[in-house]
């Protein structure tokens, strides 16, 4: 039997044979109940000891791929060798066959991989990181990393740091929790599946904002749900539009700051909202995403905080108090669903990691996470006061600016510039070195006029000043 084996040069003789045989009857070009070569004679053949060989016929027997014969050498398994098709055969395959789920799930929006990198970054994904904030994470890993246990963290969350967030949630949200319905889950993104899992089933009303966040819209539309859109104005989600949808179950908020408009929802609203959901059975959905950054004034108090009803479902993100490489996040759940978060996170993946979690939960009692907190809410309001003033400067009367009183962006709207030239300024803001985020990858129903996002969690007022003035010169070409 002429084998053809070319060993590759990577790892011992052993394990380069050891593929190659293998390699060799998978591919078919060893037939099934086909003689393998005497250990002597390959050893000899490819110039290798015949211990090497006799080990790799062993190994390749424990696999099932040969079997020996007392005193008639080595045979192939009739088993072993695996139908290939020929070179470009797999492409012409049909689709795979995928369920239901699979189907449904679409990617959410994202900002182009062709505007990262550059100079002026003023694009939502990015957080507001100080290195007195790292420095304090990392020591505070170090320390949790000696005291927590090694084995499964409960599924709902270490006991410490539900206790911990509830006495947050408490002094800054002003909702009072207990421990025990907060549920640690990996981002905000874990929670809105547990919670389309939990309440929804396929067919069901689900009503999210539009303008929104797209990761929620195809989370819910994966599960099945039938997704409707409510717009948004300068108070927030339309209440009055949900009263044509008495059978939504689940409507999706993001009340202290509208992402991505940045309006707040008014006491009136969500007084609406709350009675609403209580008439028709239904719960609300409120993520907080950046709501805990409010510039000139202390920050409102949740929706949740006037949750008499439990028909709200709070969501906090660590993404923006920390930075987005903490997959850390939770859920204030109603008693009466707890068991139900509790095992369907269990099922999702036991638990999130304890060793973050524990770092979290000191930081909160130290005290030092608020205080580093207040320190980064004040750098940003000087950072969106540098903003603004240079939007002014540069543009004048030919852009107008929302969503500024929180969070750590706000929408720069153009009155002469149309939603269909989105891609072309960004494209050109590129060649600037500014990355711009536009507002059309938010809206189902894009508007007529452009907007665009833009964040001062990173750059300086001096970053955010030049940013501006390159921005203003691509918009007056542009208009040209």
């Amino acid at each position: 039997m002429d084998l053809h084996l070319i060993l590759d040069g990577s790892g011992s003789l052993q394990s380069q044979l050891l593929r190659a045989l293998r390699a060799a009857i998978v591919a078919g070009r060893m037939a099934g109940s086909s003689a393998l070569p005497s250990t002597r004679r390959l050893a000899h053949a490819l110039g290798v000891s015949r211990n090497t060989v006799l080990l790799v016929y062993e190994q390749l027997t424990a696999e099932g791929y040969i079997r020996p014969r007392q005193g008639a050498g080595s045979y192939v398994e009739p088993v072993a060798a695996l139908r290939t098709r020929p070179a470009g055969a797999v492409a012409a395959r049909a689709a795979p066959r995928v369920s239901n789920y699979a189907n449904r799930m679409s990617e959410p929006h994202a900002a182009a991989d062709a505007s990262e990198g550059l100079r002026f970054d003023l694009g939502t994904g990015v957080a507001a990181v100080a290195p007195a904030l790292a420095s304090a994470w990392r020591r505070a890993l170090i320390r949790a990393a000696d005291d927590t246990a090694f084995d499964y963290p409960p599924a709902a969350g270490l006991h410490q740091l539900q206790r911990a967030l509830a006495g947050y949630l408490a002094r800054r949200r002003g909702i009072e929790a207990d421990p025990g319905n907060i549920l640690i889950v990996t981002g905000i993104q874990q929670g809105i599946d547990l919670a389309a899992r939990i309440l929804l089933d396929p067919g069901d009303l689900a009503a999210v904002e539009e303008p929104g966040y797209g990761g929620l819209r195809h989370s819910l539309r994966a599960h099945g749900a039938d997704v409707v859109l409510v717009d948004v104005d300068a108070e927030g989600l339309r209440v009055d539009a949900l009263q044509r949808r008495p059978s939504a179950r689940l409507v999706a908020v993001t009340p202290s700051h509208q992402f991505p408009s940045g309006a707040e929802m008014s006491l009136a609203r969500r007084a609406a909202l709350l009675e609403w959901a209580e008439r028709h059975q239904a719960y609300v959905l409120e993520d907080d995403y950046d709501g805990e950054f409010r510039h000139g004034r202390r920050p409102l108090p949740a929706l949740k905080s006037l949750d008499r009803s439990e028909r709200v479902i709070y969501l906090g993100s660590l993404s923006r108090a920390l930075f987005p490489a903490v997959r850390l996040g939770y859920l204030v759940v109603p008693a009466a669903l707890r068991d139900y978060f509790i095992r369907a996170k269990r099922l999702a993946d036991r638990g999130s990691p304890a060793i973050e979690q524990r770092a979290l939960a000191d930081l909160i009692d130290s005290g030092r996470f608020e205080r580093l907190l207040l320190a980064t809410a004040r750098r940003l309001d000087e950072r969106r006061t540098a903003l603004i003033d240079a939007i002014t400067e540069f543009f004048g009367d030919n852009a107008s600016v929302t969503g500024g009183s929180a969070g750590m962006h706000l929408c720069l709207h153009f009155s002469d510039v149309y939603a269909s030239q989105e891609a072309q300024l960004i494209a050109a803001a590129a060649d600037a070195e500014v990355r711009i985020e536009g507002m059309n990858g938010y809206h189902e129903r894009p508007p007529d006029r452009l907007a665009v996002l833009l964040s001062y969690a990173q750059s300086t007022p001096q970053e955010l000043r030049e940013a501006v003035r390159r921005l203003a010169q691509v918009v007056r070409d542009l208009r040209s």
